[in-house]
């Protein structure tokens, strides 16, 4: 096959262009390496390739205007269809019950719940395939996924195993492998920490570290298992629906008045009542860090607790195939309870009508229309984007006062020879060398996963896949030549790769056969978050999650959903937000029980709730 030059964007995350050399193959210290990261860049392309599994044959075309374009659309297509329905079989007439901007997993769950009390929704996604930053891409016969490989609330058992009961609820069930240790802290100091799944082998770890915090250690965590313990009693459901919340009170009073008890408080408060050591307390920001991007004394104590303890009691189980198998089968699961998703569909705004959001518009012109309209994009995106900035509600402005944006991410996805890591690596790594003052600051930590220490299929045999994430700002990466901003992802991966080879894995470096960097500008572009924004993170101390907004907005007909909602950032939070925001806009639709005297109260309470916050 002959090499065909092809005008094409190098990156749809990080919006530049070059020419590609179709049938070419890019040799880096005579290793074939891709710098691709999205999966519909076109790069490397020789005889017949895979692009999402389906083969694409390419041969050069001589004469003949878009012939390799007419392909490449083809493939593109096969791919939307593959996840769900083609553009042709959705309607712009108006007749849904609900649209859904966005398949992360809070928009997925939220459609999906939907969905299965009857109502019909279109999911709009930009992308080709769902699931935002719980969605995955393949190259070379790796299968990456594009965030965090920690699944909470994956279980068999609970209440807040709300993954499993979300695909459970469109007929989908998952093989998982069980994680035996959910992380591998790697400290300042040589301190070595393995939070086992089994609860007490990690408090015997942790005791063993520090014999004269015991008492202390065991005290701050079990009034984690209190608050989890109230939290799992519970049917979880929209915390804005007055008929449910006096429900679930009458049912169980004292797990919702310690629910009450602990919403305004934070974990690192908790935590310096019953422990002193200064380097314990530290650990104990780490563990939140993992979390929310903050530390302890910022992290709501009710979010610390659902993670803090659903390691152990769900344990971490891995979906065989990849976590983007998670969007994949809910995505599916929608479309067979009789709903939509349209990809290649980019929201760019939400039409108001008289005050009520009724519709979206699309970039390319069309609009859709709906009774309501869940965003699943963050409080900046939709209200800064998808809505005018300079009519920003009152509560909006009130959020974005007593939030920020969190720092986005460096991600490097490698595949590496397998003999450079030993037997017994742990699939989770945090590593934090040299001083505790470095865990916010950007680059300052690193991140870890290795998922093919659990699912080998996902790497070709002899191989194991390296995802490598560490905290940075989009600041950082503005203003750059395209030069300019390739070699510094180079120089920055390369440090990065090289502290994990002092650390960790030594000749990690030289084991390396594929390597892709994405910037908070890759996250950007491809998750379309303001920023490449991890979610929101608080200002200043927060009074707990009080001060975190509910699904519902101050647009009528508007809602929102994902991790800039209560419960915050992290798989079990943006579940569970999209739990409650389903449970809330079915009310609203007329598919649940509901008081229009008592929303109006507790609507207005729950409002002057976030006020004090």
């Amino acid at each position: 096959m002959g090499t065909l030059n092809f005008m094409f964007p190098n990156s749809l995350l990080d919006g530049n262009y070059k020419i590609v050399a179709l049938g070419d193959s890019k040799l880096r210290n005579n290793k074939k390496i891709s710098s691709y990261f999205d999966p519909l860049r076109i790069g490397n392309f020789t005889g017949v390739q895979q692009l999402h599994g389906l083969s694409l044959g390419l041969n050069k075309t001589k004469g003949r205007k878009g012939g390799i374009v007419s392909q490449l659309k083809a493939v593109v297509d096969k791919v939307v269809e593959s996840y769900g329905v083609g553009d042709v079989e959705v309607n712009e007439s108006g007749n849904y019950d609900a649209i859904v901007i966005g398949s992360g997993i809070g928009g997925l769950v939220a459609a999906t719940q939907l969905a299965v009390k009857g109502a019909k929704v279109l999911v709009l996604e930009k992308y080709v395939i769902p699931g935002g930053s719980s969605g995955f891409y393949q190259r070379g016969g790796y299968t990456f996924d594009v965030g965090s490989s920690v699944m909470f609330g994956f279980s068999d058992k609970g209440n807040l195993n709300l993954i499993t009961q979300a695909l459970a609820a469109v007929g989908c069930k998952l093989e998982v492998i069980p994680d035996p240790t959910t992380v591998h802290f790697h400290l300042p100091n040589d301190l070595s920490v393995r939070v086992h799944r089994e609860y007490d082998d990690f408090i015997q770890e942790l005791v063993s570290k520090f014999p004269h915090e015991k008492e202390g250690i065991i005290k701050f965590y079990s009034e984690c298992w209190k608050i989890f313990n109230s939290l799992n009693s519970l049917e979880l459901k929209s915390l804005e629906e007055p008929i449910y919340l006096f429900g679930q009170f009458f049912k169980k009073p004292l797990e919702c008045l310690t629910l009450a008890y602990y919403l305004p408080q934070n974990a690192g408060d908790i935590a310096r009542k019953y422990i002193k050591d200064p380097v314990l307390l530290s650990f104990i920001d780490a563990e939140c860090f993992i979390v929310s991007t903050v530390n302890a004394l910022q992290t709501p104590m009710i979010n610390a607790s659902m993670v803090l303890c659903d390691r152990h009691f769900g344990g971490i189980n891995y979906p065989v195939g990849g976590v983007g198998e998670i969007a994949k089968s809910l995505a599916k699961g929608l479309v067979n309870q009789g709903s939509q998703i349209l990809y290649r569909a980019n929201v760019t705004s939400i039409i108001l009508d008289n005050g009520k959001a009724v519709g979206v518009k699309l970039s390319d012109g069309r609009k859709f229309y709906a009774k309501t309209i869940v965003s699943n994009a963050t409080r900046w995106d939709t209200f800064g984007k998808l809505l005018k900035a300079e009519n920003l509600p009152k509560e909006e402005e009130a959020f974005q006062k007593a939030y920020v944006k969190a720092p986005s991410f460096l991600s490097i996805h490698m595949g590496v020879k397998a003999d450079v890591l030993p037997p017994d690596t742990d699939c989770h790594h945090f590593t934090l060398e040299d001083n505790w003052t470095n865990l916010e600051k950007p680059y300052g930590s690193i991140f870890l996963s290795i998922p093919t220490v659990l699912d080998s299929s996902l790497a070709p045999e002899g191989h194991h896949i390296l995802h490598i994430f560490t905290t940075a700002n989009i600041e950082d990466w503005e203003g750059l030549s395209l030069k300019d901003y390739e070699a510094k992802k180079e120089l920055v991966a390369e440090r990065i790769i090289g502290r994990l080879e002092k650390t960790l894995f030594p000749g990690l470096k030289s084991s390396i056969v594929f390597k892709e960097v994405g910037t908070p500008k890759t996250h950007r572009r491809y998750l379309a978050r303001d920023s490449g924004t991890y979610g929101p993170m608080p200002r200043g101390t927060p009074k707990g999650l009080l001060g975190m907004p509910f699904n519902t907005t101050a647009i009528d007909g508007l809602y929102c959903v994902g991790d800039s909602c209560f419960p915050g950032q992290g798989v079990i939070a943006v579940a569970f937000s999209g739990v409650m925001c389903a449970h809330r806009v079915a009310a609203d639709l007329g598919f649940e029980k509901k008081s229009e005297v008592l929303d109006s109260g507790l609507l207005r309470l729950l409002g002057w709730l976030r006020t004090l916050a």
